[in-house]
């Protein structure tokens, strides 16, 4: 990647030491079972994000000025297990510096290691998957960290919450918490998920972003578009609402699959990521200190079972 800065910033609000937030770009696709091209979705993004505006009209602010890092790109694809526990590694590193770290994928897999670091780090977490797939199988031709086991162990692990689901194998169906589930068509014809999605999450968030959630008219270029998807201004409310009422801790972005004639679908991933980033500090000037919260004191072992209990929040 040709790109030294994230979207072309200064410099001096690029660097690691004084960035509040991190960007790690993982351009992997190595277990996608139809449309190739995850791989090219990192670099796509970066030209994309270099050619937008920097002034976020909604929040009246300019967030680059909180500093942004971009971050090695993470190579590792020798197999889908090394590259899982690379992207784990790297993102647990960047949390442990205090940072607010993001992760542009890539083939969804990658968010098996995002997640891992982030439950590691962070106490009763949160996973908000916005996705048009539900991802949810053990393990896929052969492997653990396919792409269709993308949220499978945090299913397990963490409190996972489903948005935008509209395509699943019936198996999937014997792993899914319905109740944490929001089907597209239903979200079509009664628009209270919003507001009963946000209840069932606790403090801590996590977000995980297939752009196939959006609708193929507004998003077509990613690897497995499915009809009847969110659209644009639908799905900020949603994101705005729940940067508002939780503590979102970090987010990746996923999927993005380019291609020669339309850009149209970089340019709303890039749009995306910097409204979320706005969303998250709009309220904090340049030069407050940024406290991420993560726990210190774990023990850093993988959390098996948090959620088999009945909770409330």
């Amino acid at each position: 990647m040709k790109t030294k800065t994230y979207a072309g910033i200064p410099e001096d609000k690029a660097k690691l030491e004084t960035s509040k937030i991190v960007l790690i770009p993982v351009p992997y696709d190595g277990t996608s079972t139809w449309q190739k091209g995850a791989d090219k979705g990192p670099e796509a993004f970066l030209n994309a994000s270099e050619n937008m505006e920097l002034y976020d009209i909604e929040t009246e602010t300019e967030v680059y000025e909180q500093g942004i890092y971009l971050a090695d790109v993470i190579t590792e694809n020798s197999s889908p297990e090394a590259m899982v526990d690379a992207v784990h590694q790297a993102t647990k590193k960047y949390i442990k510096k205090n940072k607010f770290v993001t992760i542009f994928g890539g083939e969804h897999s990658i968010s098996i290691g995002t997640i891992r670091a982030f439950n590691e780090m962070y106490d009763d977490i949160t996973v908000l998957q916005l996705d048009a797939h539900a991802d949810l199988r053990e393990s896929y031709e052969g492997s653990k960290c396919n792409h269709a086991c993308a949220v499978y162990e945090a299913s397990q692990t963490t409190n996972l919450i489903q948005v935008g689901i509209r395509s699943m194998d019936a198996i999937e169906k014997t792993v899914m918490d319905e109740d944490k589930t929001y089907f597209a068509h239903d979200m079509a014809v009664d628009d209270s998920w919003t507001d009963s999605a946000i209840d069932q999450m606790t403090e801590n968030v996590f977000i995980t972003i297939d752009l196939d959630v959006f609708d193929p008219s507004i998003l077509p270029s990613t690897g497995t578009p499915e009809p009847g998807g969110l659209l644009w201004y639908e799905t900020l409310d949603f994101l705005k609402q729940v940067f508002e009422e939780k503590n979102v801790v970090g987010f990746d972005i996923v999927e993005l699959c380019p291609n020669e004639v339309d850009k149209s679908s970089d340019f709303l991933a890039a749009k995306l990521y910097y409204k979320l980033l706005s969303y998250k500090f709009q309220n904090e000037d340049a030069d407050d200190d940024f406290e991420s919260n993560f726990n210190k004191s774990s023990n850093e072992g993988n959390k098996i079972n948090k959620f088999n209990n009945e909770d409330e929040y």
